[in-house]
């Protein structure tokens, strides 16, 4: 369990602005036992709480500008390694990391810090979860952004059924993700190479074939659809890269992979929110530019976002942004964020 020695440390900055952010050690860096679990999370400023859920292959590190312009803005601000992640634990069974468990970790979170209250933002896998928790207690998050992943409704047919008809016979990341062993071995072959044709691939700087095929030919190496930049964009200093390197290199890639097995999983065993919508105050935010929206099928989602978000405020697509935009286009992430937060009082 952290500490109130670890809390204070985090709570009084002479000046935000001095701290920079691509130091992992500048945060405030906490440990809470919850839902069964050792969990990992940065912990800044107070105020009205705000939870950041990070998406693959990211970390709560992928949030370090936000967690900084909202600290001081004046908002409490936790972002956690998802179960699976990082410096969190990574139970075995796959089972262990369906998004009940996920939800369960974060309102598990939230008891430890004596929080009854919070916005819950997600970016991918995260935004899976914080759409989740959202429905099943909205009585903890009064308010949902999510990033990058406009996803549907619980449909009527098992999610991997649904993938497979609409790749035609090629394969999906996400199917890929299904077999054990291979996914993993191939992303760790190189790890530095596999986060940097990912990170690059799926963003806005990446253009012609450089970018992400959503869609590659079975028994094709899944890397084969992304490309390693000579030279990465500065939106991702050499720092960062090594932080995000380290981290997976001791980690492995099974915990993060774990949850995509769970896809069917998930499926089953949330079909009590069937036809369920979320009506608390919500946004999406993504980039025009990113190659997961490109199919039309998964365009759509975005189109059809206010049919299960009646409290949707706004869902906007950055211009010239990929897939991670809280790192690609910050400023415009972090005004987004703030703008949101202020429209509503965040306490019970």
């Amino acid at each position: 369990m952290k500490t109130n020695v670890a809390r204070q440390a985090g709570q009084h900055r002479a000046a935000w602005g001095q701290v920079d952010a691509d130091d992992p050690g500048a945060f405030n860096h906490c440990f809470a036992e919850v839902n069964g679990i050792r969990m990992h999370y940065v912990d800044e400023g107070q105020g009205p709480l705000v939870i950041l859920l990070h998406g693959f292959p990211y970390l709560w590190y992928m949030w370090r500008r936000q967690i900084l312009a909202l600290a001081e803005a004046g908002y409490r601000v936790v972002a956690p390694d998802l179960r699976g992640y990082g410096q969190s634990d990574r139970p075995d069974a796959i089972e262990a990391h369906d998004v009940s468990q996920h939800v369960g970790d974060v309102v598990g979170l939230m008891a430890a810090l004596g929080e009854s209250s919070a916005t819950i933002v997600g970016h991918d896998v995260g935004a899976s979860v914080a759409q989740t928790a959202a429905m099943m207690r909205p009585d903890l998050f009064r308010g949902l952004v999510m990033l990058s992943t406009p996803l549907p409704p619980r449909g009527r047919i098992r999610p991997t059924i649904g993938l497979r008809e609409m790749a035609k016979g090629r394969m999906h990341h996400h199917l890929y993700f299904l077999e054990l062993g291979k996914p993993e071995r191939e992303l760790a072959s190189d790890t530095r190479k596999t986060l940097r044709s990912l990170y690059y691939s799926v963003s806005g700087s990446a253009v012609g074939a450089d970018r992400w095929r959503v869609f590659f030919e079975p028994g094709e190496p899944i890397l084969n659809a992304f490309t390693d930049p000579k030279e990465f964009p500065s939106w991702l200093s050499a720092r960062a890269i090594d932080y995000y390197v380290d981290e997976y290199t001791r980690t492995g890639f099974t915990g993060t992979l774990n949850f995509y097995r769970c896809r069917d999983r998930n499926w089953e065993i949330t079909s009590f929110l069937d036809g369920a919508v979320i009506r608390q105050p919500s946004m999406f935010i993504g980039g025009a530019a990113d190659p997961s929206l490109e199919p039309v099928e998964f365009r759509g989602r975005y189109d059809q976002l206010d049919a299960y978000l009646p409290g949707l405020q706004k869902k906007v697509l950055l211009p010239g942004v990929g897939h991670g935009a809280a790192e690609e286009s910050v400023g415009r992430v972090n005004e987004l964020l703030l703008g949101f937060l202020g429209q509503r009082p965040l306490g019970p």
